[in-house]
């Protein structure tokens, strides 16, 4: 998508008759004698497709992969070989400016994990059911007598699991067992604990999605979790910027509403006694739509004080309907939101604060104008 149409060479690629392959097409074509594993969802497609990696690598199981993020462990984000096995990302944004369809229509998996939906990209799915058909679209392309994966608390799948097709084998999944002692969260089963160095129930559901594809593959849940152990999460997702002995702070990329609702109950369902100061920052085309931004409504409720922070500039330069600090606030409804226009007030208002036995979540797709987290967080929190 970033070749725009009037890009000079493809321009030239279209006149000479030239191959062209968009980089979903060109990925299936590297995998499409693999057996391909594509996990889709609005929310943790990042975080499952690292656990399954993560997993899969800790197994001796060799596996190509395309995620969207840089992994520990990792010195890449794609990876083609002559690997079994095809871990992919499922984005469901476009191909490509001259193929308009989302990009995990074109991979075909044998199997499929569907994390849930929740509208997204509303510049190019105008309405909440034309997004919600194209994972319908999704299950449709699973390779015959394939597998699917999805997370049995999602409405919008339990109405989908009716029309799936009959050959399609459907595993559904939720959290499972676990426990929170001094801030560390624990797996539970009949034969051991498994602490882990991630916690929210969104992260437990994502292991289990990931557990699920695996049991396919051969391994034990004791295998799996045991692999799950030290894994320390996918870049920008609740990742640990800074702490003490009485605070944390986490960075995510948490923008969407479903993401920022599960984001800051996470936190709060980790740290109870603490209190917790939440900041997002409204970024993407979505967020900053005067029409989408109804969906934030009490999405941060769960924050002792939320701060919602947007640009005008960058409003502007989107090309999108202007949108004042009171319809934000007013939108996200909640009684604890405050929004801010500038970045500057922001973190000096974040300055003032008492950071005693509190925490900070920094949510956001960019940096909050220019804003580099993981230092700031240091120097609130230290």
């Amino acid at each position: 998508m970033h070749a725009r149409k009037d890009n000079p060479e493809l321009i030239r690629a279209q006149e000479l008759g030239v191959k062209i392959y968009s980089y979903p097409e060109f990925i299936y074509e590297q995998s499409k004698d693999k057996i391909r594993i594509v996990v889709g969802g609005s929310h943790g497609k990042t975080t499952i497709t690292s656990m399954l990696l993560h997993a899969m690598k800790k197994l001796n199981v060799k596996t190509d992969f395309l995620v969207g993020a840089l992994l520990e462990g990792f010195d890449c984000m794609v990876q083609l070989s002559d690997a079994k096995y095809m871990v992919i990302e499922g984005d469901e944004y476009l191909t490509s400016p001259i193929d308009l369809t989302p990009k995990f229509h074109w991979y075909a998996p044998h199997y499929a994990i569907i994390s849930g939906i929740a509208w997204d990209h509303i510049n190019v799915f105008p309405t909440f059911e034309n997004y919600v058909e194209q994972f319908k679209i999704f299950t449709d392309k699973i390779e015959p007598n394939g597998t699917l994966v999805y997370y049995i608390g999602d409405p919008e799948m339990q109405k989908m699991i009716p029309s799936i097709r009959k050959d399609i084998i459907i595993r559904p999944y939720d959290a499972p067992e676990f426990s929170v002692e001094n801030g560390v969260t624990s797996l539970l089963s009949e034969r051991r604990k498994y602490p882990l160095q991630v916690f929210g129930k969104h992260n437990l559901q994502n292991i289990n999605a990931a557990k699920l594809v695996l049991n396919q593959l051969g391994f034990s849940d004791d295998q799996v979790y045991s692999a799950m152990m030290d894994f320390k999460g996918a870049a920008k997702r609740l990742e640990l910027i800074a702490q003490n002995e009485s605070s944390v702070a986490y960075k995510d990329f948490a923008h969407s509403p479903s993401k920022l609702k599960a984001t800051v109950a996470a936190v709060r369902e980790q740290f109870p006694d603490r209190k917790l100061i939440a900041c997002m920052e409204l970024h993407t085309f979505s967020s900053l739509k005067k029409d989408f931004l109804p969906q934030y409504k009490n999405c941060m409720e769960g924050a002792d004080e939320a701060f919602v922070y947007f640009s005008h500039e960058v409003v502007h330069h989107k090309k999108l309907e202007p949108i004042t600090a009171e319809l934000v606030r007013d939108s996200f409804g909640s009684s604890n939101v405050k929004v801010f226009t500038n970045s500057g007030e922001l973190t000096t208002h974040l300055r003032s604060m008492n950071w005693s036995n509190t925490n900070l979540l920094l949510m956001s797709s960019g940096n909050f104008d220019g804003v580099d987290l993981n230092r700031f967080a240091r120097e609130l929190i230290n």
